[in-house]
């Protein structure tokens, strides 16, 4: 056992724990939300059948009690295309994104996002992020105030605003948007939005009145539905935000929010949204101006998930007026992206809309180091290729300690034999004449377990890279691998898809799965078969295993592991050689093949 010391070391945690976490308590946990969430939903349907529901109308009443206005409405039931049909829109046509606003709230509730699809297939619908509230999938962004008995009615979900300029809304033509109250105070909009996904919403506020106005403003991000596909450990999805600009990254997921609703401390600067796994839309409220952020969940009408902010008061002095500028994003978590947003409008750790996870230090550089490679080579499967030799290359000093710990120890086997022989079962003289031996031969018995150890966050960022960074969605390598985000989609157990039938999916074990099972097997050959029964079952049977369990695991992942293991065969090989110790390989396969001699009775 001592001889595979380090190599069952970096089995057991670098893959044990993320195989079983996955595969033994995550997805039976998602199968317990989804049915969880479908007994969710059955009871929010009946709790919204007992409940009164408020109009559009009434909910813009409540502006006045110093709260958000309402959003309560009957329960979803219209289509898309009837949806949009039912108000006055202003047109959004970018590169990136194309869609409209709806006039009635000034609501962001229309948008598509062009540079992706649904599927790898360029001719599968685009993504559709935003969706009218009295839709199914109803999500939108959403600014306005909350008045005060000095400041009338003033602009919420239930507002007619009138284009005052501009036809349609792209990069280079904003649109203006206004409204005027019963007191006679002036709002006047104007919306711009960035070659991606970044939309300016400027208020100007004026006060031709002969007394001061107070009032407040507000922002949301609202959603009738969480995702379908349940969340996994490896990534957040839900609610997230930093509330101040010095304040640290707040995540609570959908089920926290449904049993209680989270409200930050004041805060100034900072941000709140609603994310998904490749897309977020988030509010930045004016970063001057200090507000209460909240993440809730109503059940009054259509069940809606909520992310909102509500500022302090504003007094606006009689002939004055004021100006606020909120921000939107609403897209793709590109990564670039994200960063030049953070670092240009000043916002406070919005790179954190990534979820880069704990070993941030080593996630995100490793990404760039990916990124790098694939500007020069155009291909995301050869850059995790190149980003391998690299972290090969920088771990080779602990990895040759490593082997040449190993090799050392093989060459003292024959003298523990004898040490072993000698003292047969008296265990403390055979521990103490061990370490007597390892002293004399300056042996650490243990030096090659650290080096293993340091790998191991390596490992989890390069999987969590693969997993959550949108530039590795739809991202083709070779042949039949066309998104390394997704596992292998091909399958031994119909010839890769040359009988024409399909498979149960535990069974899709594709080509690289297959890969990756053999050059474990070659890897774990490389060093002597234990004498002990049971860990030869384990030798003999790991490759299998993980072969099985791999097979569901990003196309990326595995090809990295692949091609790691064939690294790691080749480095053992050479470091080994030049220590003087044996390579077992190719005795221990030709072992395989051999019929134990019959024992004599």
């Amino acid at each position: 056992m001592e001889k595979n010391r380090n190599y069952f070391i970096a089995i057991g945690l670098s893959v044990v724990i993320v195989l079983a976490w996955q595969f033994l308590y995550m997805n039976p946990r998602m199968e317990a939300q989804q049915r969880a969430a479908e007994a969710q939903q059955a009871l929010q349907q009946q709790q919204a059948a007992q409940n009164p529901t408020p109009s559009p109308e009434n909910a813009g009443a409540t502006a006045t009690t110093g709260n958000l206005p309402g959003a309560g409405q009957a329960e979803a039931t219209a289509t898309r295309e009837q949806a949009l049909a039912k108000s006055e829109r202003v047109e959004i046509d970018t590169p990136a994104v194309s869609g409209s606003i709806n006039l009635t709230g000034a609501r962001f509730d229309d948008l598509k996002l062009r540079e992706y699809h649904e599927t790898v297939d360029d001719s599968s619908p685009l993504i559709t992020l935003f969706s009218p509230s009295d839709t199914k999938e109803g999500y939108f962004g959403e600014i306005g105030y909350i008045g005060s008995d000095t400041s009338g009615q003033t602009p919420g979900p239930g507002t007619k605003w009138t284009l005052t300029s501009g036809q349609k809304l792209t990069t280079t033509t904003p649109v203006t948007l206004s409204f005027t109250n019963d007191k006679g105070i002036l709002f006047n909009r104007t919306i711009s939005i960035d070659d991606h996904y970044m939309i300016t919403v400027s208020d100007k506020i004026e006060n031709p009145g002969s007394e001061a106005v107070t009032l407040s403003s507000y922002g949301r991000i609202t959603r009738n539905n969480k995702p379908v596909t349940p969340s996994v450990w490896v990534i957040h999805e839900g609610f997230l935000g930093v509330f101040g600009s010095d304040g640290s990254l707040s995540e609570h997921t959908y089920s926290n929010v449904e049993e209680d609703a989270v409200t930050s401390a004041k805060a100034t600067g900072g941000w709140l949204g609603i994310t998904d796994k490749y897309w977020a839309a988030t509010i930045v409220p004016p970063q001057s101006l200090p507000y209460e952020g909240r993440f809730t969940h109503f059940t009054d009408g259509q069940p809606r998930y909520q992310a909102d902010y509500k500022s302090d008061a504003l007094t606006i002095q009689p002939g004055q007026s004021t100006e606020l500028k909120n921000m939107v994003f609403a897209g793709a978590k590109r990564v670039p992206l994200v960063d030049r947003y953070a670092e240009e409008y000043k916002i406070p750790h919005f790179d954190l809309l990534i979820d880069w996870g704990w070993f941030y230090f080593i996630t995100k550089p490793m990404f760039q180091l990916m990124d790098f490679f694939f500007r020069h080579v155009g291909n995301f499967g050869v850059a995790i290729l190149l980003t391998t030799i690299v972290v090969k290359l920088i771990f080779f000093p602990l990895a040759s300690k490593q082997y040449a710990s190993m090799a050392n120890m093989k060459r003292m086997q024959p003298k523990m034999e004898e040490l072993k022989a000698k003292h047969g079962d008296d265990r403390m003289a055979l521990q103490q004449a061990m370490m007597a031996l390892y002293k004399e031969e300056k042996i650490n018995p243990i030096a090659g377990c650290w080096p293993v150890l340091l790998q191991i966050p390596v490992f989890f960022a390069l999987y969590k890279v693969i997993y959550v960074t949108i530039e590795m969605r739809h991202a083709p390598f070779f042949g039949w691998i066309q998104d390394l985000s997704a596992p292998d989609p091909t399958s031994l157990f119909n010839l890769f898809g040359l009988l024409p039938y399909d498979v149960p999916h535990f069974l899709m074990i594709g080509v690289w799965p297959l890969v990756m099972g053999i050059t474990m097997f070659l890897q774990m050959r490389m060093n002597p078969t234990p004498p002990d029964p049971t860990q030869q079952m384990i030798f003999n049977w790991m490759p299998l295993v993980f072969t099985f369990m791999l097979a569901s695991f990003p196309a990326g992942l595995v090809i990295y592991w692949a091609w790691n293991n064939t690294l790691s065969v080749t480095q053992q090989a050479v470091i080994m050689k030049r220590h003087g110790a044996k390579i077992e390989l190719f005795d221990n396969l030709k072992g395989l093949f051999k019929r134990k001699p019959a024992t004599s009775k």
